[in-house]
């Protein structure tokens, strides 16, 4: 009982603080990257794995680099997604632009519904957000639920503000068929760690064996989806773009684990490029695969 208090005072101050407007929020994120960067040192030992995992090639100091505006950026992803509480459509539409929405229309207009990979990259719960703005076709956003129901229930409710609908990683196959005689546009975060299982698919991300969530392939050629990856780029401080890339067209005819590899690859080379934007604090790779004897 003391607990649900405590998540639903902690609901209320969240949504206060989201009601600033960004130039002071902007101003506690200054402070919040000291405290994660300098006085508590948030996480850094994991993200100094990571990085040391993944960029092999790079010297220390490129990865220092890398890591100190990895952790400035999570500042301002902290406040940035409070902000989201409380912003309006049109701020929500000037502070995320999308580059090619016609796309959509050309898919829809083929009777095709739309699978998005998309990732842990850029500010991903803005890009939730505006994805509930991008058409009147059914939006539909598969995620992990969170360990408390309370915060769980707080944030999906800020996600599925303008129209999407959320569902959870559980229910996905049983919603696609649910929604099959519709046409819809579905998104997964693909770089999640999926469930552990004697069965996991492994492939190569960053240098390193990482088990890969396969319900994109799995559900794109059940319902002979386009599968595309919805990239998100940071523009500048509080502002991104969102593109539509197609990866394939016809999923049917596409070999076994051809459309995984693909949208893997596809981030790996985003980060790649820009690297402080996506979540190395996150411990990515905590399933090893087995052992060969």
């Amino acid at each position: 009982m003391i607990k649900k208090s405590l998540s639903r005072l902690a609901t209320l101050f969240l949504y206060l603080i989201s009601l600033l407007p960004f130039w002071f929020l902007y101003f506690i994120s200054d402070i919040l990257f000291v405290i994660f960067y300098y006085i508590t040192g948030y996480r850094r030992k994991v993200v100094e794995e990571n990085l040391r995992n993944s960029f092999p090639e790079k010297s220390e100091a490129e990865r220092k680099q890398i890591e100190k505006k990895y952790f400035k950026y999570l500042a301002d992803l902290v406040v940035e997604t409070i902000k989201l509480i409380s912003i309006s459509e049109k701020e929500a539409k000037r502070r995320m632009f999308t580059v090619n929405p016609e796309l959509m229309d050309h898919y829809f207009s083929q009777g095709k519904s739309i699978l998005g990979a998309t990732s842990h990259y850029g500010n991903w719960e803005m890009a939730a957000l505006r994805f509930g703005l991008l058409t009147d076709k059914k939006r539909l956003i598969v995620y992990k639920p969170l360990s408390n129901a309370i915060f769980d229930d707080f944030f999906n409710k800020t996600r599925s503000r303008f129209g999407t609908t959320m569902i959870s990683m559980k229910l996905a196959l049983r919603k696609m068929i649910e929604y099959k005689n519709e046409l819809t546009f579905s998104i997964f975060a693909a770089d999640q760690t999926p469930v552990r299982t004697d069965d996991n698919y492994f492939t190569t991300f960053l240098h390193q064996p990482t088990a890969v969530f396969m319900g994109i392939e799995k559900l794109a050629q059940v319902g002979d989806a386009v599968v595309v990856f919805y990239r998100i780029d940071v523009i500048k401080r509080g502002y991104y773009a969102g593109t539509i890339v197609p990866l394939t067209e016809t999923p049917k005819q596409t070999k076994p684990f051809e459309i995984t590899e693909s949208h893997v690859k596809y981030l790996e080379s985003m980060i790649q490029a820009k690297p402080e934007y996506w979540l190395w604090s996150h411990r990515r790779w905590k399933i090893k695969p087995p052992l060969v004897h």
